[in-house]
């Protein structure tokens, strides 16, 4: 199954912020993920516990926000930082660089 625009959309978001964050180690919640890849709310409620369950994503605590009651959720993406492509399919430097090697 090819991933949607806004599946991709999100990764992205994801593996910025933990660039920007790499030092203290805090993840993004999901309002950040909203905000940084312009999906919308409902949207990002039910593809971020989908990626979560299929290991793209992992949940690495718990932190308080303004506005809220209850702690909110912080994810990470898992994995090495990927370059996602729109289309799901690899970039040309990705395929020389391995063709040349």
């Amino acid at each position: 199954m090819r991933p949607s625009a806004a599946h991709l959309a999100v990764l992205q978001a994801a593996h910025a912020i933990k660039r920007e964050r790499i030092a203290s180690g805090q993840g993004a919640t999901l309002a950040e993920l909203v905000a940084r890849a312009c999906v919308g709310l409902k949207v990002a409620r039910n593809l971020v516990p989908n990626l979560t369950r299929r290991k793209k994503l992992c949940i690495v605590g718990e932190r308080r926000v303004p506005g809220r009651n209850r702690p909110v959720k912080e994810y990470l993406p898992v994995g090495d930082d990927v370059a996602v492509v729109n289309d799901g399919r690899p970039t040309l430097d990705a395929c020389l660089s391995g063709w040349l090697r």
